[in-house]
């Protein structure tokens, strides 16, 4: 049986919480805590689901560590790049579109709400499995690691190039940055992937697909690289462009020269 009835409570808390999010990025003028807001909050909504679930423990213990280690790391990654910095430019241009109309701020801050909930859906299903961890768990684990660990590569990567002078109005093309224009997103997407696998012999585990088809939906048509990749264009213009020509917006393939 699922437990359905904490996707309300989990709904609340996120708005609660967005809320108060929502009052400081507004006295520090700058809307990117809304970012880690959302990753903290799926952390702690898979806290809640591993505590109140009604699968089986090992079912439960998975979900909670691994979305829970996965919200710390991507936390504090957004936290350090965030924290005592100028609003990113993505932000900017949003908040320039929006007049700086805080009601308007406040919305988009409470729709990470419906989001949690959404993502919260594979996280319940998963910890709903009755079945004895195996196979799918191993690979659950696999998926995990190869994500994760790649998406912390591909920030580093970034961070390393955007950290040198000598690289400044200049698009990255190190490492992964030279086969996927947005690798840390596709690593994203892929993390969701584990939780579709530990869900495998639970109720409605189809449900659980949800979570890498809504990522995929999120990270290329509304959230992710559009607005992304308006901003590179914007601020590094031509050297974008033709790094748009050589390199795969998404799936890591090896580049194109010469186009």
């Amino acid at each position: 049986m699922i437990a359905w009835w904490l996707l309300p409570w989990i709904g609340a808390g996120s708005a609660l919480a967005m809320l108060g999010v929502w009052a400081y990025a507004r006295r520090v003028e700058n809307l990117g805590y809304v970012d880690i807001a959302w990753a903290i909050l799926l952390g702690v909504a898979a806290i809640v689901v591993a505590v109140f679930g009604n699968g089986s423990p090992m079912a439960r213990i998975l979900v909670g560590a691994l979305v829970g280690l996965w919200a710390l790391r991507l936390a504090s990654h957004l936290f350090a790049r965030v924290h005592g910095h100028p609003e990113d430019g993505r932000y900017r241009n949003l908040r320039e579109h929006w007049n700086g109309r805080q009601g308007v701020f406040l919305l988009f801050f409470e729709s990470q709400t419906l989001i949690v909930m959404l993502f919260a859906v594979p996280m319940l299903i998963a910890a709903s499995n009755p079945a004895p961890p195996g196979i799918r768990a191993l690979c659950a684990v696999i998926v995990w690691l190869v994500a994760v660990g790649g998406e912390a590569l591909a920030d580093r990567q970034l961070a390393a190039w955007v950290a040198d002078p000598a690289n400044r109005g200049r698009t990255c093309r190190r490492g992964l940055w030279a086969w996927s224009r947005h690798p840390n997103y596709f690593f994203e997407w892929l993390h969701w992937f584990a939780y579709a696998l530990l869900a495998i012999g639970a109720p409605l585990a189809w449900l659980a697909w949800s979570g890498p088809l809504l990522m995929f939906f999120f990270l290329y048509r509304v959230t992710g690289i559009p607005y992304t990749e308006a901003q590179s264009l914007r601020s590094r213009g031509d050297d974008y462009r033709a790094y748009q020509r050589e390199v795969n917006a998404f799936f890591p393939w090896p580049p194109r020269h010469g186009n």
